[in-house]
């Protein structure tokens, strides 16, 4: 009989998600790799155990947090950079012919610690102002210089299909926050920041300075809608219809799929006929792109609702 006050007994006894990873390095395991055999190890632990209290779970295993960040670790590395950017639409950026007190009303606008600075157009990305190069002038209420921009500093610049991990990579190596994700023809397609990508583990990471979050999909009667256009059309799909998720073009928003539909920025007021029946309007925006839309379900699932 084996000895139950060993260590290897102690162990045995216990159970536990570690035991689960410790028969990966069966030799029987077979040609599986390392990532889907620790899945599997997790799954199997999660069917085992079912939504046990943390007090209840066994001690020194891991918490019900911490497999959450192993299963987006292991799936960390099939994202690309275009997954885990902000998108064009809803990057706040300067442009580099902005007066210095327009600077720092955006800084306090938006909160932000960083901005990409641009010439004539976001596609022309010259470099970034960081706020800690902005405070010193308004700490000591010294004159800022002639030429702001010669306080700018180089951001990152990384193709759409760059892995994100490799992103991170970069940003660590180079002491850069900060990405400017290119399309294939170098123009700007999004923006990247290193808390962007340790979301993408740890889950969203707010401070006392985020708003609280809001709805981007709202009912309001009769077969309508009310939706931001960052709304994910995956969401869309899910709550509305499934047909609306449904594209051929590489978009991922709603105001991605107006866009699409109408081969331009829409003006406030247009409405685009959706293949599924369903009218989408655009209810704010400017020239540069949507903001709000309003869907209008089509008549047949009107009537049904």
């Amino acid at each position: 009989m084996a000895d139950t006050n060993s260590p290897a007994g102690d162990a045995d006894s216990s159970g536990g998600l570690w035991l689960a990873i410790r028969k990966i390095f069966d030799p029987e395991s077979g040609d599986r790799s390392l990532r889907a055999q620790l899945e599997d190890a997790i799954d199997e632990h999660e069917v085992e155990n079912g939504d046990e209290e943390e007090s209840e779970a066994v001690k020194g295993d891991l918490s019900g947090v911490e497999r959450q960040m192993l299963r987006n670790l292991l799936h960390f590395s099939e994202h690309d950079a275009d997954d885990v950017a902000v998108p064009r639409g809803e990057i706040v950026a300067l442009s580099a012919d902005a007066a210095w007190d327009e600077v720092v009303a955006s800084f306090a606008e938006h909160g932000h610690s960083r901005m990409p600075v641009y010439r004539d157009t976001l596609d022309r990305v010259v470099g970034m102002i960081h706020i800690k190069d902005i405070f010193p002038f308004l700490a000591s209420q010294d004159e800022p210089p002639a030429d702001w921009t010669v306080l700018m500093r180089q951001p990152l610049y990384v193709p759409q299909t760059r892995n994100a991990i490799d992103v991170l990579a970069d940003m660590r190596q180079q002491r850069v926050h900060l990405a400017i994700v290119l399309d294939e023809f170098s123009g700007t397609d999004g923006l990247i920041t290193i808390e962007d990508l340790v979301e993408e583990i740890v889950g969203d990471i707010e401070d006392e300075h985020d708003d609280a979050p809001e709805e981007l999909i709202v009912p309001i009667g009769d077969g309508m809608w009310d939706c931001d256009a960052r709304a994910e059309l995956d969401d869309v799909a899910e709550q509305v219809d499934p047909r609306l998720g449904e594209v051929a073009e590489s978009v991922d928003t709603l105001g991605g799929l107006a866009f699409v539909l109408a081969q331009q920025v829409p003006e406030v007021g247009a409405v685009l006929e959706h293949s599924s029946g369903w009218k989408i309007e655009v209810t704010g925006g400017d020239e540069r792109h949507v903001t709000r839309l309003r869907l209008h379900a089509p008549d047949d699932t009107a009537a049904a609702s």
